[in-house]
C-alpha cells in the first residue's frame, strides 16, 4: 500500500516510520529542506506526559485576564478580523468547565501516557539519542496558593494511576539543587518523576534518517497546493511539481491542516497558537537545571539540553504571524533570570517561534475523515513532541487495519460533529 503523508514535524515524521515499520510505502512531502524544521524545531523540550492537560478549565477565562494585566503575561490575544479565531475562541470558553477538563485531560493522558512507553521501546529498538534525559518535569509554585490549587490536578492524576510527588520547597531544591541560589522564590512544586526531555529536532532528523533506512522517501523543498477529490475518496494532491498519488493520506501539517482541509468542506477546529523559544549555552553548570522546571507563574518551561539550556513559553494567538516580539523574550528572560540566574548565558541566546496547532478542547484530532482514504494527525497543541511516537503509531496501526493499542474515544474529529457538519461534499472539482 502507497501512503502520501504531508508534513515532516515530529508528527509526521513519526507516522512515516511507523508506517514503514508495518511494510508501507511511505512518501512524505515537506515545503522545509528537511525534517522538523517548524514547530518542531525549537520547542520547550518537555516529553510530559503527566503535565497533559486542557487550557480549557473551570476559571480559565478569569486567570486568562489575570495573565494579561500582567508585565510578563504568558498569555497575548491579538483580535483579528479572523472567523476562525473567534469560532476557536468561543469553542475553548464553551469547554471551561469541570466535566469537560476531566474528561477532555483523561484523552489526553491516555494518549501522553502510550506515546512515551512507546518512545522508550523506540529507543531501545534503535539507540536513537537526541540529548534526552528521563529526570522528571518539576512544575514549580512560587506561591502557596499555586501549591494549594495543584489539589485540582492530583486528583485526576490519581484516577489514573499518574505516578507524582508533591514537594515543599526543600523538596524541590533536593530535586533541582540549582534552586538553592533563590530559594525564597520557591513555595513547593509538583514532581512528574516519569516525564523526560530532549532536543525535538534532533530526534525528528535522526528519525527521518531511520524511516529512509526502512524505506521511505522525503521530498523536500515541495509545497502542497491543493487536495484532489472524486466523491468521498482523495484522487490526488495538487502540488509544486505537480500532482502526486497514492492509495492512503495523511495530513500531519500542524495549524496549517485546517487551511488545507477546508476546501473539501472539513471544518477542523485547529488554530495556531503561537510560542516562543530562547536556546542559551550553559554558563554554570551547577546553576543550571538538571531537567525540566515548568514556572508555573508565567507558564514557562525552561529545560536542560546537553549543553543548552531551552527556555520556551507564551501563548499568543495571532494568527499565522511569525513575527519576533522583544517583549516576549523579555518575558522568557524574566522567568529563566529569576529562577537559574547563573545557569545559562542568556544574551548568547537565540531566538525563535513557532504555530502550535491548538484544538479548543485539548486533544489531538487522529483518524479518519469523511473521505474514505484521507486520515488526520495533527492539533497537538504544545504537546506534539509529547505525543509524537503515540500518535504516528496509532496512525500506523489504523492504515493497516489492524486495532490500536490504546481506545481512540474522543482522539477523533467525529467529537465536532454536533456543532459542524463533517460530512464530504458529492464532488470536488479537480
Amino acid at each position: 500500500m502507497k501512503v502520501l503523508i504531508l508534513g515532516s514535524g515530529v508528527v509526521g515524521t513519526a507516522s512515516a516510520y511507523f508506517l514503514a515499520r508495518q511494510g508501507m510505502e511511505v512518501t512524505v512531502i515537506e515545503r522545509q529542506p528537511g525534517a522538523g524544521m517548524e514547530t518542531s524545531f525549537g520547542n520547550a523540550g518537555e516529553i510530559s506526559p503527566g503535565y497533559a492537560s486542557p487550557w480549557a478549565g473551570p476559571g480559565m477565562p478569569a486567570k486568562a485576564l489575570r495573565w494579561m494585566l500582567q508585565p510578563f503575561s504568558p498569555l497575548v490575544i491579538r483580535p483579528r478580523i479572523d472567523p476562525a479565531q473567534w469560532r476557536w475562541l468561543l469553542g475553548f470558553l464553551a469547554n471551561c468547565n469541570g466535566a469537560s477538563y476531566a474528561r477532555n485531560k483523561e484523552r489526553m493522558l491516555r494518549l501522553a501516557e502510550y506515546s512515551r512507553d512507546v518512545l522508550v521501546q523506540l529507543r531501545r529498538d534503535t539507540g536513537i539519542a537526541y540529548d534526552e534525559r528521563s529526570r522528571g518535569t518539576l512544575q514549580l509554585f512560587r506561591t502557596q496558593r499555586q501549591l494549594d490549587a495543584c489539589a485540582k490536578d492530583t486528583a485526576v492524576l490519581d484516577r489514573h494511576g499518574v505516578p507524582y510527588q508533591v514537594l515543599d520547597a526543600a523538596g524541590c531544591v533536593r530535586q533541582e539543587p540549582a534552586l538553592a541560589r533563590v530559594r525564597e522564590r520557591v513555595a513547593g512544586g509538583l514532581l512528574l518523576p516519569k516525564d523526560e526531555t530532549g532536543d525535538c529536532f534532533k530526534f525528528t532528523s535522526r528519525l527521518a534518517e531511520l524511516a529512509k533506512e526502512l524505506g521511505v522517501r522525503f521530498e523536500h523543498g515541495v509545497r502542497v497546493e491543493g487536495l484532489l477529490a472524486e466523491g468521498q475518496q482523495l484522487t490526488g494532491v495538487r502540488t509544486s511539481r505537480g500532482e502526486l498519488r497514492a492509495d492512503r493520506y495523511l495530513v500531519a501539517l500542524g495549524s496549517y491542516s485546517p487551511l488545507l482541509l477546508r476546501p473539501l468542506g472539513i471544518h477542523l477546529p485547529v488554530y495556531p497558537v503561537k510560542g516562543y523559544s530562547l536556546t542559551a549555552p550553559i554558563r554554570d553548570a551547577g546553576g543550571a537545571p538538571e531537567s525540566t522546571v515548568m514556572d508555573e507563574s508565567f507558564k514557562v518551561a525552561i529545560t536542560r539540553l546537553g549543553d543548552r539550556v531551552r527556555i520556551g513559553g507564551t501563548a499568543e494567538l495571532a494568527g499565522y504571524d511569525l513575527g519576533l516580539r522583544a517583549a516576549r523574550r523579555a518575558a522568557l528572560e524574566h522567568s529563566a533570570g529569576s529562577l537559574f540566574p547563573d545557569g545559562a548565558d542568556l544574551a548568547e541566546a537565540s531566538f525563535w517561534c513557532g504555530l502550535r496547532p491548538m484544538t479548543p478542547d485539548g486533544p489531538p484530532v487522529l483518524g479518519p475523515t469523511p473521505y474514505r482514504n484521507l486520515f488526520l494527525n495533527t492539533g497537538h497543541g504544545t504537546l506534539g513532541w509529547t505525543m509524537a511516537c503515540g500518535s504516528g503509531r496509532v496512525l500506523a496501526d489504523l492504515l493497516a487495519g489492524r486495532r490500536p493499542e490504546i481506545g481512540l474515544d474522543g482522539l477523533g474529529m467525529d467529537r465536532y460533529r454536533g456543532r459542524r457538519p463533517l460530512a464530504a461534499p458529492a464532488r470536488m472539482p479537480a
